[in-house]
């Protein structure tokens, strides 16, 4: 019997999946449990309607990305930070410094945790910084650190 996936379930599938199973599973388990709807006329054709919608979204969601990967490749983000003792910077450069700088100086807004130094920045000079857009698209970024006057 064919069936529509409501809810994970451990080694069947996952939510929105369809998925063939047994007669007696699917009306003894998992349609009591409300797991699963019988893959009728009716439910496919509201299946197929979340799927198209569903790549739909995907499909803007990697556009904007794209577009984003491509403003990011302009961009240059200018940290200034103060010097040391021995004329070095003090402290060191961190992805939330660099989130911050990048939402008051060009107004996007990225989550710390999705941007990545190559290396560390303790010192000053230009930095590259990449930023996880989407699963398969990655930009970079340029990021000035100079002193602070």
């Amino acid at each position: 019997m064919k069936v529509i996936l409501k809810a994970d379930v451990k080694s069947l599938g996952k939510k929105g999946d369809l998925v063939n199973t047994s007669d007696g599973y699917a009306r003894n388990y998992l349609f009591p449990r409300n797991l699963a709807v019988e893959a009728n006329a009716e439910n496919l054709n509201v299946y197929n309607s979340q799927q198209a919608a569903a790549a739909h979204r995907k499909a803007e969601e990697k556009k904007a990305a794209e577009e984003l990967k491509a403003r990011l490749s302009t961009v240059k983000v200018i940290i200034k930070g103060k010097v040391g003792a021995n004329g070095c910077l003090q402290g060191a450069v961190t992805t939330k410094d660099i989130a911050e700088a990048l939402k008051s100086q060009t107004g996007i807004e990225i989550d710390k945790k999705k941007i990545s130094m190559k290396l560390a920045v303790r010192g000053f000079g230009k930095y590259t910084a990449e930023v996880k857009l989407y699963p398969e698209i990655t930009g970079e970024m340029t990021v000035m650190v100079e002193q602070d006057a």
